[in-house]
């Protein structure tokens, strides 16, 4: 089993929780999480192999090793490792932020349809942003990649979502981010397929 995060002494500028569920009548989730701690700050990404059961499982369990071995990289150079990495099977679909060492900045980018909401906690700035999706598949059909670059401040907190999760507009501001992630999975968490769901809060500099 690949392990879905890499341990690290470096201070992390988020603090993250992560809650998950396999489709009914399946052993194993084709929805996999990585968060990775480098010089360069954070890496979270979540990952939807195509289907479901083991084929999907290890098409997730790739990208995330993938990920992994080329953590501290580009989000554009991981996206096209991944496409490397996953040529030989169902392939996946994959969203993924970065963000800085200080939590003040995050760049973020998407193919296909895991969702990625990023929630203010200040008023003085758009209460909630989307990342942008591109179409395709990883591993099959790379769109041209294009990712995108916001201003954070401590508070923020960004949200990943497979498809087995329904969409909501609740936010997640105030919330310690397990006790979102455990909410957001038993309220708006599907029957129908896999399941996850990645909340980040930005935690910004600390001593």
């Amino acid at each position: 089993m690949i392990p879905a995060t890499r341990t690290s002494l470096l201070a992390s500028p988020i603090e993250w929780g992560v809650a998950a569920r396999a489709l009914d009548g399946q052993t194993e989730s084709g929805d996999l999480h990585f968060v990775g701690r480098f010089a360069g700050g954070a890496l979270i990404a979540v990952i939807d192999g195509l289907g479901h059961g083991p084929e999907a499982a290890l098409a997730s369990q790739v990208a995330a090793a993938t990920l992994d071995d080329h953590l501290g990289e580009s989000v554009i150079a991981l996206v096209e490792h991944c496409h490397s990495a996953l040529q030989r099977t169902r392939g996946a679909v994959l969203s993924l932020a970065a963000i800085d060492p200080e939590g003040r900045e995050m760049t973020w980018l998407g193919v296909g349809n895991v969702d990625a909401t990023l929630h203010r906690a200040s008023s003085t700035r758009h209460r909630r942003e989307s990342m942008p999706h591109r179409g395709g598949v990883v591993g099959y059909q790379l769109p041209p990649l294009r990712a995108s670059t916001l201003a954070l401040d401590p508070g923020d907190t960004l949200v990943f979502a497979t498809d087995g999760i329904a969409s909501n507009g609740e936010s997640p501001i105030g919330w310690h981010p397990q006790d979102a992630a455990d909410h957001i999975l038993r309220t708006y968490g599907k029957t129908t397929d896999d399941a996850l769901v990645v909340v980040a809060l930005t935690v910004g500099v600390r001593p």
